[in-house]
């Protein structure tokens, strides 16, 4: 965690034009995946000693109901979306010259560096093991589960790509860019499920996740705000949902199932897509009492504390919970069947001990979270850094590093860092991707996008995104 001397200058330093509840669901949402996925956990170990990590809410499909309110990602996203408007139209208002390539560095920095230490600290570890020819029961899933959540780094990579171009669109048509996105995720999968065209139902990973985006969007300008807004969009997505599932081919959990022939996650379909519109405007209702909360001090410093932290936490706490079913599998105590009533008992047990295990890892590896804050030198006015920046960027290296970084992490993500010496393979789309190809894109991305842009000194300051 930043330290509380830090944090108190940050929070100290925050204006008060500053919108303190995007922060907190930010922190919210994150806090919510990272719990679900330690919760719905399930590991059993079979007759010949191997560990298997099933889904609770598999062996439990009463459970999936939840999903309704817990799957909150595309709140994620939508914050994704506020954050991004501000800064590129911010950074496009200081730049004398294209902000594309600036605003993409500035964006993912908090992004890519922390990602590629965990590539590259898994990398190296699947790899030594495997020319080592060791590993424990749980090895193999491990290598191949704690990779999974880089789904969510890849499109979050995209969106920020694809934030200039659907930014303007948004100020040009408003509600009929996000109505248009709404369309298109539709559109694929009438193709999809009427019509049986292959592979089209992948063009909803942007669709429908774009559309969520925009929604953001819509809340920089203020379109939100009313009431009556946020309560239409949870009222049509809640019953939009829940009327795809009933009627149509649509499974009930928000959240992909083990062996399910179709999935609402991957791809995203269109009754994934009203379950974001259902949550964004669930918690537009709550924006009042939210900014209440937040607005007090120690909840603002613990948000401001959290996020500092927060994708070091996501991209390890995977590690830590298999780690500490490992442990559990090491000193041969018994797990019960999941969903039993001892199951319950020990969860609590096993989610602080996954709690204590992120935090060390946190503590080892947020320093690559905190990336240089742009400021001016001191014998450089404040107003002729931007035009400086802009002139030493490049557009096009930009886009082709964040183009080849979101196709590594989305491989990687779907390969794992298992059999990295024996050719495994997964199918991205309609390619097929092995881990070091995977790697190597993702590395050569992040280059590419740190290149992009000049480095400045680092100062203490509050970030809205």
């Amino acid at each position: 965690m930043p330290s509380n001397t830090r944090v108190r200058d940050l929070a100290a330093a925050t204006p008060t034009t500053r919108d303190r509840y995007i922060d907190l669901l930010r922190v919210a949402s994150l806090g919510t995946v990272v719990l679900g996925h330690w919760l719905m956990a399930a590991v059993t170990v079979d007759t010949d000693g191997r560990a298997k990590v099933g889904n609770l809410l598999a062996v439990e499909p009463g459970l999936q109901l939840l999903t309704w309110a817990l799957q909150i990602m595309p709140v994620f996203f939508f914050v994704g979306g506020f954050s991004h408007a501000l800064s590129y139209r911010s950074l496009a208002r200081k730049t004398d010259g294209p902000a594309y390539a600036a605003f993409l560095r500035a964006r993912l920095q908090r992004l890519l560096r922390p990602t590629m230490v965990f590539i590259a600290v898994w990398g190296a570890g699947g790899l030594a093991v495997q020319l080592l020819g060791g590993g424990g029961p749980l090895t193999d899933v491990a290598a191949r589960l704690v990779a999974q959540p880089l789904w969510f780094i890849g499109i979050y990579l995209a969106m920020v790509a694809f934030t200039p171009p659907l930014l303007r669109l948004h100020e040009r048509y408003g509600w009929g860019a996000f109505a248009a996105l709404v369309a298109a995720a539709a559109g694929v999968d009438v193709l999809r499920f009427a019509a049986g065209v292959p592979f089209v139902e992948f063009l909803n990973f942007a669709f429908v996740w774009l559309a969520v985006h925009q929604l953001g969007f819509l809340r920089a300008d203020g379109r939100l705000g009313a009431p009556a807004v946020p309560a239409a969009l949870a009222v049509a997505g809640l019953a939009s949902a829940a009327a795809l599932v009933v009627f149509g081919p649509y499974p009930l959990s928000m959240v992909g199932m083990p062996g399910e022939r179709i999935s609402n996650m991957s791809p995203p379909t269109a009754a994934l897509l009203c379950h974001g519109m259902w949550l964004v405007g669930a918690v537009e209702l709550l924006r009042g009492p939210g900014t209440r909360l937040v607005n007090r001090p120690r909840v603002w410093r613990g948000v401001i504390a959290a996020n500092g932290v927060a994708m070091t936490a996501f991209l390890w706490h995977l590690t830590a919970m298999l780690g500490v079913y490992g442990v559990l599998l090491a000193l041969d105590v018994p797990l019960p069947a999941p969903a039993s009533a001892a199951w319950w008992a020990q969860a609590p047990l096993r989610i602080a001990a996954a709690a204590v295990v992120t935090a060390v890892l946190v503590a080892l590896f947020r320093t690559v979270e905190q990336p240089a804050a742009t400021e001016p030198t001191a014998t450089e006015p404040a107003a002729a850094r931007p035009a400086r920046a802009a002139r030493r960027v490049s557009g096009p290296v930009a886009a082709l590093g964040v183009t080849l970084a979101l196709f590594g992490v989305l491989g990687l993500s779907m390969v794992g860092f298992g059999g990295l010496l024996e050719g495994h393979t997964a199918l991205l789309v309609a390619v097929r991707v092995t881990a070091p190809a995977a790697v190597v894109m993702a590395a050569a991305g992040w280059l590419l996008v740190e290149a992009a842009a000049p480095r400045h000194r680092r100062r203490p300051r509050a970030r809205q995104g």
